[in-house]
């Protein structure tokens, strides 16, 4: 499928159907598979083999909706997890142990600036959260010799801020670690970060993929592109005997394109066991069948609220990297010149301002969510951001009175009277 546009692999990848087969993708709600020999099953046991035993580690409705995408990312391996939090964690948490360092930016969503930030660390592994827009100077200042991985989001929820990939990329490469990019909110519809250097991509597949509030999910894509062996000392899981499979060294068995994953589903989905469920990854594809038709409604809807929020009185500061004059906008349209998301950010006066704007609001529901047909909206100060201090905060560029707003698929001319009235 990797001839083809990312159109047709929306719809077409992961799964061909044979002489009489489902056409749709098959739900194998099963936690368990049979073989007729002890043997058989062994094989699968010492990776010497290709199949299921335990849908906790893998299962075949899973693994269609993956390979579709490994397409769409230009991936060469890729797994589902039960959500989007997981990805990170399992993505991070394959190549890190304790007395290990992650470079970060700082803009990022605030659940996995906790889970960086404080919950690995607890585990032994240290950060360093730096400004998306630092020079590649304060960039490589960040680094240590323990430091194993350099994350980001393409587009941060909910700053808004984009993330310039080759700068990001150079410098993990320059230090000899992989880019990890979150690209949850562009969807490769609109940007794949592969292509600009990033070596693993995660998703949170309960977005704009699902695209209907329905099934939480997550997806980790290799890019199949980083050479662990090159760098066999900062790597040992992957490039040193594992002995809870026989002393299998992976990136000698399974080769750059599937050490990685191959790996994470061995070990942490075998030992923590965040399986995105069968009937969730089928409602995912469903979604992913239409994400190409999705997305570009979801912009131009976005585009047209910040427009008319960045004309209001009332209103500070409008966030949107497709808006002429954002400060994003030059590399928004370089990484995507199709454009980034239906999420638009915006500033009140203070934190009640925003309360009380919300609840004038009759279309845009109150949600701890996003990407969604529906258009909702939040106060990340007082919801998903609560847990970061006020520094915290204004370092991530997320101001006590700012508004996300995810504009689904309604007409944009009822989504902007709506607005007008609240405001009003």
């Amino acid at each position: 499928m990797s001839d083809y546009r990312v159109d047709t692999k929306c719809v077409q990848a992961g799964y061909t159907p044979g002489n009489g087969e489902p056409r749709q993708i098959p739900i194998i709600q099963s936690t368990t598979f049979k073989y007729d020999t002890s043997a058989d099953m062994g094989k699968l046991f010492d990776l010497e083999a290709e199949g299921y035993f335990y849908t906790r580690l893998q299962n075949p409705t899973n693994d269609m909706v993956a390979a579709k995408l490994a397409v769409l990312e230009g991936g060469s391996a890729a797994m589902l997890t039960s959500s989007g939090q997981a990805a990170n964690f399992f993505a991070l948490f394959n190549i890190c142990e304790a007395g290990d360092h992650i470079v970060s930016s700082a803009s990022i969503y605030g659940g996995t600036f906790n889970l960086i930030g404080v919950t690995m660390a607890k585990m032994g592994i240290s950060a360093t959260f730096v400004s998306p827009d630092c020079t590649p100077e304060e960039l490589d200042a960040a680094f240590r010799d323990n430091t194993k991985a350099v994350f980001g989001e393409t587009i941060a929820n909910p700053a808004l801020t984009v993330l310039d990939i080759e700068k990001f990329a150079k410098a993990a490469h320059d230090h000899g670690v992989p880019l990890i990019v979150d690209n949850t909110f562009p969807t490769p519809v609109n940007c794949r970060p592969i292509e600009w250097g990033a070596d693993i991509v995660t998703h949170s597949t309960t977005k704009y993929m699902d695209g209907h509030g329905a099934a939480v999910g997550g997806a980790i894509i290799d890019s199949g592109k980083f050479d662990w062996m090159a760098h066999r000392d900062k790597f040992p899981g992957l490039t040193t005997p594992d002995d809870s499979y026989h002393g299998i060294i992976y990136a000698e068995k399974f080769g750059n394109e599937k050490a990685f994953i191959t790996k994470c589903t061995s070990q942490l989905m075998r030992d923590f066991g965040c399986i995105q469920s069968p009937q969730n990854a089928f409602i995912l594809n469903l979604g992913l069948e239409s994400l190409h038709v999705r997305m570009p409604k979801h912009v131009e809807n976005g585009q047209a609220v910040a427009e008319f929020l960045n004309e209001h009185p009332k209103v500070k500061k409008v966030s949107f990297p497709g808006l002429p004059g954002d400060p994003y906008y030059d590399i928004a349209q370089k990484y995507m010149p199709r454009g980034g998301c239906g999420v638009v950010s915006f500033e009140l006066e203070d934190r009640k301002a925003a309360e009380d704007f919300m609840g004038r609001l009759k279309l845009a529901a109150i949600e701890t969510h996003v990407a969604d047909a529906r258009t909702c909206c939040l106060n990340p100060a007082t919801s998903t951001h609560r847990q970061m201090t006020d520094e915290q905060l204004l370092a991530a560029g997320i101001p006590a009175g700012l508004v996300r707003m995810s504009c689904g698929l309604e007409a944009r001319e009822d989504l902007i009277e709506d607005l007008k009235q609240a405001l009003d």
